[in-house]
């Protein structure tokens, strides 16, 4: 649960803002808003169109371990802390 929301503190995720389209932001606002972590996946391939080649973002997202509010990815797109 900690990595969930801390991610690897050995290993901090740099989020390139081209990879931050209309289409990745609002899916990202939308699993916030409406805790709808099952959408995942799909946020994993909008940040792949968007051109993230980062595997441990990707991997996350598409991951069979549960999200919670706070999910680093989404607060990453999101610019939470």
């Amino acid at each position: 649960m900690v990595r969930e929301i801390f991610g690897n503190p050995f290993h901090p995720v740099t989020f390139d803002p081209r990879w931050q389209t209309t289409t990745v932001t609002d899916l990202a606002r939308s699993i916030y808003a409406t805790r709808g972590f099952d959408q995942m996946p799909i946020l994993a391939d909008a940040l792949e169109d968007a051109g993230c080649d980062n595997q441990e973002i990707l991997t996350h997202c598409r991951g069979d371990g549960s999200h919670v509010k706070g999910c680093w990815v989404v607060d990453l797109i999101l610019g939470k802390e």
